[in-house]
């Protein structure tokens, strides 16, 4: 009997997204690919976005397509580009209608000292991972209030809620997604509009294990010390979060159960911020 009700409650779920159309930053791989994939599982068609080649996600999009009876559109467009912002959220109006989720999960970052961080590399995370949010929320909100109903997630990280060392620009940017998040969440609370950011621990992204190389050099450690007491140090469960788990969670946020969670950070980071 149990298995029976959480079976239904799955495809409650699961299907529930059916009409809803979503646009997916930086979903070629990692947190993006995965939240991308479990709106899609849940019904939405999906624009994913990223540098990747169009047709390197022709197949992904396809059985999607087939196997969710949905829609799907692929944009390369450069997330430190307003005018290119702009393009993929017309393009993802032309292939859907419209735009009812937005996620934001582009995102890049670089790990070195404040005194020799480069300020190329800072004014390059600052656009993609905070200036590329404000575009994209401003050229949806429009049609979410004509419509009643919004959702507006941003993937923050725990770096939105604590500071680490060496990581001056992707904190910065952080902690400016959150605030962006809460303002948002107040100027569009009275539509059916909600915005919230997910804030994840480690994950083992291309953009984590980027890091490790980078940490590793910063610290004067091992890739191995960096791993084990670095990185999962900093996360009570000693383990990485899961893609599978943030594509979970942003799919419920889409709920009408989550319709009263508005201008939160939603930390997924195994109790690194508990401590």
């Amino acid at each position: 009997m149990q298995l029976v009700e959480a079976t239904k409650e799955k495809t409650k779920i699961y299907g529930s997204l059916r009409g809803k159309s979503a646009v997916v930053t930086g979903s070629t791989s990692g947190i993006g690919l995965g939240i991308a994939q479990a709106l899609a599982e849940a019904g939405a068609n999906v624009m994913f976005n990223g540098f990747s080649a169009p047709s390197d996600f022709d197949d992904l999009r396809k059985e999607l397509q087939v196997s969710r009876k949905i829609k799907t559109a692929f944009s390369n467009a450069d997330m430190s580009k307003e005018e290119e912002i702009a393009g993929m959220i017309d393009e993802a109006r032309a292939a859907f209608g419209q735009v009812d989720i937005l996620v934001n999960n582009a995102g890049i970052q670089h790990v070195e000292a404040i005194e020799t961080f480069p300020i190329s590399k800072w004014n390059a995370i600052i656009a993609v991972d905070l200036s590329a949010a404000f575009h994209t929320i401003r050229a949806v909100v429009p049609e979410m209030k004509q419509r009643g109903w919004g959702r507006i997630i941003n993937i923050a990280s725990a770096h939105a809620l604590v500071a680490s060392p060496f990581k001056s620009a992707y904190v910065a940017a952080k902690h400016g997604v959150l605030g962006l998040t809460k303002t948002v969440a107040l100027e569009v609370a009275e539509y059916g509009i909600t915005a919230n950011a997910i804030c994840p621990g480690y994950v083992l992204t291309p953009l984590v294990e980027k890091q490790i190389p980078e940490t590793a050099r910063a610290r004067m450690l091992t890739e191995e010390q960096v791993v084990h007491d670095v990185l999962l140090h900093a996360q009570p469960t000693r383990r990485f979060v899961t893609t599978e788990e943030l594509g979970e969670f942003a799919v419920f946020l889409c709920q009408d159960g989550a319709k009263s969670i508005t201008g939160a950070a939603l930390p997924v980071e195994g109790g690194w911020t508990a401590q």
